[in-house]
C-alpha cells in the first residue's frame, strides 16, 4: 500500500481561543477523493483553510512525505496544493483567459495545453475566452475558479462548497467536472449537499460543531443517512 498523500494528526483550529475544529486525525491516499460533510458551521471550511495555511491551526500535517504545518500558504501551493474557496473568488477585472494563464506558471506552449484541457472540461468557458470574469454567470465563475486551480496541475485539490448558490442543473455540471478531475487528482471536498459530494467521493468525514463524528465509506453514509444529522437536512434524500 502506498503512503498517504496527506496525513493529518491532532489537527485543531481555533479563532480567538474559540475552537472551530477539535483535534482530528485522517489521511488521504494518492488518487482518492474524500468528502467533508456537515451542516453550516460544522467546521468544514475551517478545516480546509487550516490545511491551506489560512487559519490558525495546531497539529501535524504531512503532505507528499514532508511536514507542512509550519509553511506559509504560498509554499504549500508551490508544493502542489490548490484551494478553491467558497464564493467563486475569480479575478473580476481579468478575462477568462487571463484568469487561467495567471495560475499556470509555465511557458506559453504548456499554458496553451493546460488551457485547452480546461476548456475541454468546461466548454462554456471556451466560448467566453475573451470576456471579463465579471460578465460570467455564477455557475461559470465557479467553473472558472476550478479551472484556474487546475492550471497549476496540483497534486491535491481542496474544494469548499462548490455547489453553494448554484441552480441544481449547474451544480450537477460542476460536480460532473469534479468527477472527471478526480480521475487524475486527489480531492478533499467540503459540501453541505451530501448527495452531490458522495457522487464524487468514495469516503467521507462528517463533522458536527467542529468534531469528527463519523469516518467511513460513502456507501455507509448513503445507507445510514442519520449519520448526517443535523447535516441531513441540507441535502435531499438519496
Amino acid at each position: 500500500m502506498s503512503a498517504p498523500l496527506l496525513s493529518v494528526t491532532g489537527l485543531s483550529i481555533a479563532y480567538g481561543g474559540v475552537a472551530a475544529v477539535a483535534p482530528l486525525d485522517f489521511s488521504v491516499a494518492p488518487g482518492e477523493s474524500i468528502a467533508v460533510l456537515g451542516a453550516n458551521g460544522a467546521g468544514k471550511s475551517s478545516l480546509l483553510r487550516g490545511l491551506m495555511g489560512l487559519a490558525p491551526a495546531s497539529g501535524d500535517i504531512i503532505f507528499d512525505g514532508a511536514p507542512i504545518a509550519t509553511l506559509a500558504t504560498a509554499k504549500r501551493a508551490r508544493r502542489g496544493i490548490a484551494y478553491v474557496p467558497e464564493g467563486r473568488r475569480v479575478f473580476a477585472g481579468m478575462t477568462v483567459r487571463e484568469n487561467l494563464d495567471v495560475a499556470a506558471h509555465a511557458g506559453a506552449p504548456e499554458r496553451q495545453r493546460r488551457r485547452d484541457a480546461a476548456y475541454a472540461l468546461f466548454p462554456q468557458l471556451a466560448a467566453r475566452d475573451g470576456d471579463g470574469a465579471w460578465q460570467l454567470s455564477g455557475g461559470q465563475q465557479q467553473m472558472l475558479a476550478i479551472a484556474r486551480a487546475m492550471m497549476a496541475r496540483p497534486k491535491l485539490l481542496l474544494m469548499d462548497e462548490p455547489s453553494l448558490g448554484l441552480a441544481p442543473a449547474v451544480a450537477q455540471d460542476v460536480v460532473d467536472a469534479l468527477a472527471a478531475i478526480a480521475a487524475d487528482t486527489t480531492i478533499v471536498l467540503a459540501e453541505q449537499n451530501a448527495n452531490l459530494a458522495l457522487d464524487i467521493a468514495t469516503r467521507a468525514l462528517v463533522l458536527d460543531r467542529g468534531r469528527l463524528i463519523f469516518a467511513g465509506s460513502s456507501e455507509e453514509i448513503r445507507q445510514q443517512p442519520e449519520i448526517l444529522s443535523p447535516a441531513a437536512a441540507a441535502a435531499s434524500p438519496p
